[in-house]
């Protein structure tokens, strides 16, 4: 068996989860600084592989498809590509960062840095949550 991973790209963090290896249950996994395009897509690579992964989805926003942030996405995605052989999906992630907050809410304990990270994660949690109920069966 193998995972699905979900990113969610930033220009400062990209969130990690990945799926149990059942491909059931999506489950934040890790958050990475964001340094180039080039090294970004080379930590992921890295991760999917040292993870038995073989498909990564990545969210991308729909609701602003020609914004400098898709354009970055789309981009991340061919630094991606460039790297081997992996399926590459994008799910619709609009919301999905203020779905981590809502989650998020009332969690007074962690501090406002380490919820920034974690919400990165959740939000790809989510990307990946949406990617299962649409294509799994």
């Amino acid at each position: 068996m193998s995972r699905i991973m979900g990113i969610d790209y930033g220009l400062k963090r990209i969130g990690v989860a990945l799926t149990d290896m059942l491909q059931i249950t999506a489950n934040p996994f890790d958050v990475i600084e964001s340094v180039s395009l080039k090294k970004d897509a080379q930590k992921i690579y890295e991760i999917a592989q040292n993870n038995q992964v073989e498909t990564i989805v990545v969210g991308i926003p729909l609701n602003d498809v020609h914004t400098e942030m898709a354009e970055t996405v789309n981009s991340f995605i061919s630094k991606l590509k460039e790297l081997g052989n992996m399926k590459i999906e994008t799910v619709d992630e609009s919301f999905t960062t203020n779905e981590a907050m809502d989650l998020l809410v009332g969690k007074a304990d962690a501090s406002r840095k380490k919820q920034k990270g974690v919400k990165d994660k959740l939000a790809a949690a989510i990307i990946l949550q949406r990617y299962l109920e649409k294509y799994q069966i």
